[in-house]
């Protein structure tokens, strides 16, 4: 072969070469993309499974907290009689051994309660609010006494935080 026919051959295989190699910098550039697609497709269901878990992990916390609260609820609404009871103990008129006793054992049940984070509810002279208390009983008021006030209380009230535990029973003014 000549000089001329190899440098045509050269230029053609070079030619050759150049095509092979700008479709494959085409094929590689398309890869590219499809895999640039597939990260960013990756990333979005990793940040949405984050936010999902961390939803979970809030409304898990809130509903162990709230069955808590019901639980400690549940068990205080059956011991508030025993609190009840050494209230009427005390109307009794008895002994000062025994009155002292039991104001003392009244002052531990109040302790425990306030512990627990339990607040007595006592709307005595107070207008009647249903949101706290039961009427269940109306009394003629003093001269010039405004209707609806809370007169007396029978049974106490307690609540925790916002939540009612036990209305208050009370009688209104007329």
């Amino acid at each position: 072969m000549d000089e001329k026919k190899k440098k045509s051959c050269a230029k053609d295989d070079v030619e050759e070469a150049e095509v092979k190699t700008s479709c494959q910098c085409e094929e590689l550039k398309k890869q590219v993309e499809e895999l640039n697609g597939q990260v960013e497709e990756y990333k979005d269901k990793w940040i949405r499974n984050v936010a999902e878990f961390d939803n979970y992990k809030k409304r898990t916390a809130t509903t162990w907290t709230e069955g808590f609260n019901e639980g400690v609820s549940s068990v205080i609404v059956k011991i508030l009689p025993v609190g009840d009871n050494l209230d009427w103990a005390l109307t009794l008129g008895l002994d000062e051994k025994t009155a002292e006793g039991i104001k003392a054992v009244k002052r531990k049940f109040n302790d425990t309660l306030l512990g627990l984070g339990i607040e007595e509810i006592d709307p005595t002279g107070e207008p009647f609010d249903p949101n706290v208390a039961e009427a269940v009983m109306q009394v003629e008021g003093s001269v010039g006494e405004e209707s609806g006030i809370v007169k007396m209380v029978f049974q106490k009230g307690y609540k925790k935080q916002d939540k009612i535990i036990r209305y208050a029973t009370v009688s209104v003014t007329k």
